[in-house]
């Protein structure tokens, strides 16, 4: 069915001739004729019957005009479903305790009137896919894994260096420290099971393990945070790496010890991440607060793997 014909058929009966209403849809008279006889050949019935004045719609007409009315206002939200300037700004944050979900609900804050849709994307290659085909505008990735070329339709953009900092229960041989020399953790058992082979992360922890000669253990199935936290309450041998900006909430019981490492402190590098062609209005208000909203990258005392991008 034509949707302009539909469109010209509520015109007229809005209107109830057909002068004003291709006066109204600035077409001809002629024009606004054949798009109703088209319409009336399609459906097979008369939707108008001439009067003094003019037209009004017949009995077919008045059954037709409120399932005409819900077609063009179906029409009206599937183009405005794919239109930058009037749908939300989709971000992906991979997980929502961690730093990049934080930088959303800053800008979120300081930018009230920007809708948003958050989405969870695990991978990098699924994320990049997602740029690319347009389901998201902006994903929180770092970048770029060694071996993993950078596509150059994706730009980037480095926003936020994020401190590690060890996670250990009240019993573990550090639990008391202010503070811990990652070089002092070599020996120690750092265990976290969400490391997925092949991820960002992955290959993150994988050169600070060789930087430092640390050992990380990700065996055992990820049950998600809770468990883990649960693990190293109870377990005085085992610690965890948490990043600093992370948000978790545990049981008052747990006693857990969340301890800054440094010389040097190890900094997860998040980049913001956009296809170069796209045009969502608010993207650049998006790159422009966090530009504005954090520190400056590499300062001295911290470490990062050379694969990182500068900026």
């Amino acid at each position: 069915m034509d949707l302009e014909a539909v469109r010209t058929f509520a015109a007229v009966v809005e209107a109830g001739q057909f002068q004003k209403a291709a006066a109204d849809l600035s077409v001809t008279q002629q024009a606004v004729s054949k798009r109703i006889a088209a319409l009336e050949r399609d459906l097979g019935v008369r939707l108008f019957t001439r009067t003094p004045r003019g037209v009004e719609p017949t009995i077919d007409g008045q059954a037709f005009l409120p399932h005409a009315r819900d077609l063009l206002r179906v029409a009206e939200r599937a183009v405005a479903s794919v239109r930058t300037d009037r749908r939300p700004l989709r971000v992906d944050v991979i997980n929502s305790r961690g730093a990049a979900s934080g930088l959303l609900r800053d800008f979120h804050r300081a930018y009230p009137e920007t809708e948003l849709d958050v989405v969870m994307l695990l991978d990098i290659e699924t994320a990049v896919a997602a740029l690319r085909s347009g389901a998201i505008d902006a994903t929180f990735r770092a970048v770029a894994a060694p071996g993993r070329p950078f596509p150059e339709d994706i730009a980037s953009v480095r926003v936020l260096d994020e401190p590690l900092e060890l996670l250990t229960g009240p019993d573990h041989a550090l639990a008391d420290a202010r503070s811990v020399r990652v070089a002092r953790l070599a020996g120690h058992r750092i265990w976290m099971p969400g490391i997925v082979p092949g991820s960002e992360w992955a290959a993150y922890y994988d050169d600070l393990v060789a930087e430092f000669g640390l050992t990380i253990e990700a065996t055992g199935p990820n049950f998600g945070s809770d468990a883990l936290l649960d693990t190293v309450a109870d377990t005085p041998a085992l610690a965890t790496f948490m990043g600093g900006h992370t948000r978790l909430v545990w049981p008052a019981g747990h006693g857990l010890r969340r301890i800054p490492v440094t010389d040097p402190t190890p900094v997860y590098p998040h980049s913001l991440l956009w296809h170069r062609d796209n045009p969502h209005p608010a993207l650049p208000a998006l790159r422009a607060h966090l530009a504005g909203a954090t520190a400056g990258h590499d300062a001295a005392g911290t470490w990062r793997p050379d694969w990182v991008m500068p900026r």
